[in-house]
């Protein structure tokens, strides 16, 4: 199936673009997932309770339609269909729910968090106050959650206008009354006393007949989660191995009552295998040996975190562990339907399915060109109180958002060279540099940029104008510019870490943007701490007991990312918003060129 549509889209514009190129589920039966019925009509006793669990993942705050397609089988052939939007979102959810009495709705995580501005300028409020409207029952914290510390993220869930961050809070909403579902993290722990920041599990009774049957619900994101936020905002936290939380809370479920056991966690996996396809064929990643270790107690999985869409029938992968793996893609595109038959008597699930629902609602132009509606999967009306929540966000965005702020020679993209670096992210390590170099700003020689902190490309439009908006999309995260002294040795300790432990290995390198002026060698060929070489700054070899000031945002300052070595340094000086600095750049520069990338130089093939 993938390579027909590959086939079907070669050459198109499609492939390596926006558009998300996955078959998909629909309603009604058509590409269904792990079965071909939702509805088992005329079986036979024992008698049974179906619950429909419906389940998303990284949402990241896409209030509108975030312009990307799936791609379905038609009987014509493949057929691109438009997805997204919140208030799209929430009608498709309700027709799931209305096809039966018993239904929840789980997220697996990221439902906040590197947002688009109409989201991310009001600190993810309207997401909130959205997915209220769609009545949920319970979100897993993913790691994005925490992007504004922990405290905040107690805030959405509890309400109020308390401020964290340096945005305002209640800007449009006052007071903001929170979240009317549960946030459940079961593997984030308070050090200080070893309670879970928020509930580890949650409960859902359905009766029918008399008969009561309860869904129990365990919450967990990533144990990684510290190496991908900026350490103060989990700070005074640790995050427990993700098997052994759940398998100890499986008893604890059973004892309230619970009959069937949903995992639900942000971290995920990628098939190979089309989305409405069963085999878990090429399942890789690091829920894996999550799932492996699991209590085949439990019977769905919802996963996250990586973005990929796949229903899983993971008894094909390990008969011992014999429960559904599902995950839902990204930005509210897809929902996951799936069915539970559950058998009164034994009070065990005897029947499960499961098949990703393409969220259609409207058409949208973008760089691959007009992708309309389509019939041939159903489309979804828009909710009119969420569309109400979307309208009144985006009328108080769109003066800024539109505002003009500079011109650009050309696109400035995220697309990595050989090297491992990027045409925009040079060009916010130019910003960075640009805006600190000054004495009284900090007297910074060089910046460093890290890749994940860049959201969005950065293209001009006909006219080469470039506006706020676009710049709040490349860096939604609001963090501060943060100029320290470190030796030169400091800095190429800097550097191997990029190729070090953690999140950044030799496998999968997160590599640093640095700034005009400054440029070095690697080569993964050698051992660990000796990769780097040939470190020149404005012409001159740096040596390592050169005193070099160096800019960077807060999130790397506080050791972002594993670079723990930036934690370290003198004279630490605190500036101004990393956007500011990217504004300033572009009122001051224009029209910005795209910067070159030639800084770094790997002299041996690097492994991506």
């Amino acid at each position: 199936m993938r390579r027909l549509l590959a086939q079907a889209f070669r050459g198109s514009g499609w492939a390596r673009s926006g558009a998300v190129l996955a078959a998909a589920g629909v309603l009604g039966g058509l590409l269904a997932g792990c079965g071909t019925a939702t509805r088992w009509a005329g079986d036979p006793a024992p008698a049974h309770i179906d619950i429909t669990l419906i389940g998303f993942n990284d949402l990241h705050g896409n209030m509108e339609p975030p312009r990307m397609a799936h791609a379905v089988l038609s009987p014509t052939g493949p057929v691109a269909v438009p997805a997204g939007g919140m208030a799209y979102f929430a009608s498709a959810i309700a027709a799931l729910k209305a096809r039966g009495p018993h239904h929840a709705v789980v997220s697996a995580g990221d439902m906040v968090g590197a947002s688009p501005l109409v989201s991310s300028l009001f600190l993810d409020e309207p997401t909130i106050e959205a997915v209220n409207e769609m009545q949920i029952d319970f979100n897993a914290v993913g790691n994005h959650e925490f992007d504004r510390g922990w405290r905040e993220l107690l805030r959405l869930q509890q309400g109020g206008c308390e401020k964290f961050t340096a945005r305002q809070p209640c800007q449009i909403s006052q007071p903001f009354k929170g979240a009317r579902f549960g946030f459940l993290a079961a593997n984030t722990v308070r050090v200080e006393d070893g309670r879970t920041l928020l509930p580890a599990t949650g409960l859902k009774r359905f009766t029918q007949g008399g008969t009561t049957v309860t869904l129990g619900v365990i919450g967990l994101t990533l144990q990684a989660t510290p190496t991908m936020v900026s350490p103060s905002g989990v700070a005074g936290l640790r995050f427990e191995d993700e098997a052994a939380t759940a398998n100890a809370l499986i008893p604890q479920l059973k004892a309230q009552g619970a009959d069937v056991i949903a995992v639900v966690i942000h971290e995920g996996g990628n098939t190979t295998a089309g989305v409405q396809e069963t085999s878990c064929a090429g399942l890789s990643g690091d829920i894996v040996p999550i799932l492996e270790r699991l209590d085949p107690a439990v019977d769905v999985v919802v996963s996250g975190h990586t973005h990929q869409a796949y229903v899983c029938d993971y008894a094909r992968v390990n008969p011992a562990r014999p429960f559904l793996l599902t995950s839902a893609g990204q930005y509210g595109t897809l929902l996951t339907d799936i069915q539970l038959r559950v058998d009164t008597r034994t009070r065990r699930v005897v029947r499960k399915t499961a098949r990703n629902v393409i969220v259609q609602g409207e058409a949208f132009t973008g760089s691959q060109g007009h992708v309309p509606m389509t019939s041939a999967v159903p489309s979804f009306p828009a909710d009119p109180a969420v569309q109400k929540i979307v309208d009144t966000y985006r009328a108080a965005a769109i003066p800024l958002a539109q505002r003009p702020v500079g011109q650009a020679v050309s696109a400035l993209r995220r697309v990595l060279t050989p090297s491992l670096e990027s045409a925009l992210g040079n060009l916010v390590a130019d910003a960075q540099l640009h805006a600190t170099r000054a004495p009284e700003q900090g007297g910074a020689q060089l910046s460093f940029m890290n890749p994940g902190g860049l959201r969005a490309d950065l293209v001009p439009d006909a006219q080469g104008l470039v506006r706020y908006g676009q710049l709040f999309a490349v860096q939604p995260f609001g963090n501060q510019l943060v100029v320290k002294t470190f030796t030169g040795a400091q800095i190429r300790a800097v550097l191997e870490q990029q190729f070090a432990s953690g999140s950044n290995t030799v496998q999968r390198p997160r590599v640093l943007s640095v700034s005009s002026g400054f440029a070095y060698q690697f080569d993964l060929s050698r051992p660990a701490g000796e990769r780097v070489s040939q470190m020149v700054l404005q012409g001159a070899a740096l040596r390592d007991d050169m005193p070099v000031r160096v800019v960077m945002s807060s999130y790397l300052d506080s050791g972002g990312d594993n670079f723990t070595v930036l934690t370290e340094g003198r004279d630490r000086l605190v500036g101004g918003l990393d956007l500011d600095a990217l504004e300033a750049y572009f009122r001051t520069q224009s029209p910005v060129a795209v910067p070159a990338t030639n800084r770094i130089t790997s002299v041996a093939r690097a492994v991506r």
